[in-house]
């Protein structure tokens, strides 16, 4: 007897289904039918049908199956439009192309040489800020993780030369996602996105002209991209370098600055946690000290806080596959036609997996709790499988320096008590965050170095403790 389709949420309208609340607010839809039915259930977007995978068993189905029962491409035709047949955009054989060319971004040297470059930069931010002041966090920290993407992709030169503007039109890129609508129907935002692409490309492609030119003048990522020849021997051609470019400074940027955010805020409204930082900070990595790899390692409370962002406060709270052919979940089988979706924001608060899950605490991924290590897809924030976001160490480092340096020399207080999540058609972030700051008195930073552990990054007593070391 053949298995049932997966049961349809209730709520849906004659002709639009789900789709107003799913665009108003999808994780209010999503627990819905996780009360009315469990792990497998179904909603519809027009006439769409979709059916939402909970829990980690049904989540390999998702994250397994890709590129075999399930398809990537076809779902994000609206990324496609801005960003061009680049990554899992791109049919597989081209996939499996750009693949390695990404990867070569994310090799060890490159890694230690984005550590240097995210301090300087942070650093320069940082400096900037004067003694004392009153900013919005939120407004901030976006273009700070903006300056680290494009010092770290592009190279300082080139992103001192194109300035703001850049940033500017990638703006009109960002506001433009829309996984709903048609990415080609006549709307300003869509114009405004054709026209912001058409701009980049006419700015980036003479730059890479002119290092296809003077390739010995130059030694980074770009030039990487600029060299990178495919094993037929072909080098990559401009568009695809400059698609590929735009796609990475998204990836870079427009999911880590929601969560580097909410990495401050979360540490903010929890104090008890925030010494631990603090403590760890000042005998990891003291202020003049420069995070080196082993000092990155050594702070365990940072990254375990990162953890917990990623957990609580996905960037993107949804993935969704196309079904090729029909494919079994549990008691149900999914039509060939449907789409299936994974939802973060649901899977990483199940009771059974994490612990108390609505509250913040980190200590939860300590060695001695190890909550995420109950199965490899509890926790989906950068995806899993083949497809498991491969800048997701580039964005943890990213968010471990800004923690420790912004803690290492700031005072910080919470003007707005209870930000909000606000859940674009995009990237998720915290609503407008006002926070007030102090910069630390020189004679308290100075004093951070007079540390007996300061010297050689000997961890604290309490994470030694809590890593059983």
């Amino acid at each position: 007897m053949p298995k049932p389709t997966p049961p349809m949420v209730s709520g849906a309208l004659p002709g639009l289904g789900h789709a107003l609340e799913f665009r108003s607010d999808r994780t209010a839809l999503v627990r819905r039918g996780f009360e009315e039915h469990g792990n497998t259930f179904a909603i519809k977007l027009a006439n769409q049908k979709v059916a939402i995978l909970i829990g980690p068993e049904n989540q390999r189905t998702f994250f397994m199956e890709t590129d075999k029962a399930l398809g990537i491409q076809e779902p994000y035709s609206f990324l496609r439009a801005t960003f061009g047949e680049v990554l899992f955009l791109a049919p597989h054989d081209v996939y499996l192309e750009h693949r390695p060319v990404v990867l070569e971004a994310f090799r060890r040297e490159k890694m230690l040489h984005y550590a240097d470059v995210m301090q300087e930069v942070v650093q320069v931010w940082l400096d900037g800020l004067g003694e004392a002041g009153e900013i919005d966090l939120v407004h901030e920290v976006t273009h700070l993780v903006q300056e680290v993407a494009g010092n770290c992709f592009l190279g300082s030169e080139v992103h001192k030369q194109l300035g703001r503007e850049f940033w500017d039109l990638y703006t009109d890129l960002s506001k433009a996602l829309d996984p709903l609508l048609p990415p080609n129907l006549p709307l300003p935002k869509f114009i405004r996105r054709d026209r912001a692409k058409a701009k980049l490309h006419s700015i980036l492609e003479p730059v890479i002209a002119e290092r296809r030119q003077h390739p010995e003048r130059y030694d980074d990522f770009l030039q990487d991209l600029v060299n990178k020849r495919y094993p037929d021997g072909r080098l990559a051609d401009q568009e695809m370098i400059v698609d590929l470019l735009l796609a990475l400074m998204f990836a870079g940027h427009e999911t880590t600055a929601g969560q580097t955010a909410w990495t401050l805020i979360l540490l903010l409204q929890n104090p008890h946690y925030l010494r631990l930082v603090q403590q760890e900070i000042q005998q990891v990595a003291p202020y003049g000290v420069h995070i080196d790899p082993r000092r990155m390692m050594q702070l365990d409370y940072i990254s375990w806080a990162v953890r917990e962002v990623e957990r609580m406060r996905p960037s993107v709270d949804m993935l969704m596959r196309t079904v090729k052919q029909d494919v079994e979940v549990g008691d149900y089988s999914i039509p060939k036609g449907w789409l299936a979706q994974v939802a973060q924001d649901v899977a990483h608060n199940l009771p059974a997996l994490f612990d108390d899950p609505e509250t913040f605490d980190p200590l939860r991924f300590a060695p001695d709790r190890a909550e995420d290590k109950q199965d490899r897809f509890a926790l989906i924030g950068f995806g899993g499988g083949t497809h498991k976001c491969t800048g997701m160490n580039f964005a943890n480092m990213e968010m471990t320096v800004i923690t420790a340096l912004v803690f290492q020399q700031f005072d910080l207080e919470l003007v707005t008590k209870h930000p909000q999540v606000e859940r674009g058609l995009g990237a998720s972030r915290p609503s407008p965050t006002r926070v007030r700051y102090r910069r630390k008195p020189q004679s308290e930073l100075l004093a951070q170095n007079a540390s007996p552990t300061a010297a050689n990054g000997t961890m604290p007593a309490a994470a030694a403790e809590a890593t059983g070391q």
